[in-house]
């Protein structure tokens, strides 16, 4: 296969921009779909229908849908939400296994198979702008039995789960849709509160990880986003011996688009990212990909970062060929 081909395996794009439809001509990663892509039941199941029709290769079709504030689909509940992962979980262990099945099968029914939740952050900083509520805890202990809970009811009713945002966004004082933000804790801080529950989710077989765009001081001395960072995804493979799809957050997010989105991408590929999301399919978007691919040609590193990434794409969706 060209090596145009593997840099789109590792894209999933949104709609805005119309430059998906192009890119399904190649075997694209997949979509992401928003708010603004549902705007009834059936509209939505015709949409996902026509994509699957037009690709060339299995997508991920995915979704963020957490419940609470992050909820793609407020316009087909009339009113009807589902609750944040931290209420939910308070309900009890039931509630939060019930809603989560509910979820589930919803989104099953619309034809997504890949859930960006759940959202797996310990939330210590109470004023944290992004994740709050996000959060099932501010315990680790108590974020890892909700998560087990999520995370296994999502797997029995044929959605992948991805959890995020590694290696921990819940300490964070900043938005990273915003600015890059600063996680200034010692390594020590990290393992025992933050990175614990994605090594547990590690330990039960978790096959997707999400990295954040926020900046370790444990990792890096210099300002780098963990998504971008050679550290902070060594240590996810070679520390917590991790062998699933590490995907980026959203890479139009400020906390990363400073530098520079072919530039942001080749670092990430080189760094050991596998996959990256777009919330657009716009020329801009579409052109990083080609450029990525064309510079592939000549760069050894960068190429073998694309093979290593589309192997392990090409397993997953074998894996899960029953639900793509």
């Amino acid at each position: 296969m060209d090596i145009k081909d593997k840099v789109y395996s590792m894209f999933i794009i949104g709609t805005d921009g119309g430059g998906y439809e192009k890119a399904l001509s190649h075997p694209l990663g997949g979509l992401i779909f928003f708010t603004h892509d549902i705007q009834s039941k059936e509209q939505f199941k015709n949409l996902v229908g026509k994509i699957k029709t037009g690709a060339s290769a299995p997508l991920f079709l995915s979704i963020d849908q957490e419940g609470g504030r992050v909820e793609r689909t407020e316009n087909i509940h009339n009113g009807k939400k589902y609750l944040s992962a931290r209420f939910a979980f308070e309900n009890g262990s039931e509630f939060l296994r019930n809603q989560t099945r509910e979820i589930a099968l919803e989104l099953k029914s619309f034809g997504i198979n890949l859930n960006f939740a759940p959202c797996i952050d310990v939330n210590t900083n109470p004023n944290n702008p992004i994740i709050g509520e996000r959060s099932f805890s501010d315990n680790p202990d108590e974020v890892i039995r909700a998560q087990t809970i999520v995370i296994k009811e999502y797997q029995a009713n044929g959605i992948l789960p991805c959890v995020k945002h590694f290696p921990g966004h819940g300490d964070a004082d900043k938005d990273s849709h915003l600015s890059l933000p600063v996680i200034d804790l010692p390594l020590e801080t990290m393992e025992k509160i933050h990175i614990k529950p994605f090594k547990s989710a590690i330990e039960n077989g978790i096959e997707m990880i999400m990295a954040a765009h926020l900046h370790c001081t444990c990792f890096d001395k210099e300002p780098l986003p963990a998504s971008l960072s050679r550290n902070v995804l060594s240590y996810l493979r070679n520390n917590l011996k991790y062998k699933g799809i590490i995907i980026s957050d959203d890479m139009i997010m400020k906390g990363v688009s400073a530098y520079g989105s072919t530039e942001a991408c080749i670092k990430g590929i080189k760094a050991g990212l596998n996959m990256f999301i777009y919330r657009n399919s716009t020329p801009e978007t579409i052109s990083v990909i080609e450029e990525i691919a064309e510079l592939a040609r000549t760069d050894s590193e960068l190429r073998n970062g694309i093979e290593n990434s589309y192997n392990l794409i090409c397993n997953l969706k074998q894996k899960y060929k029953e639900i793509l």
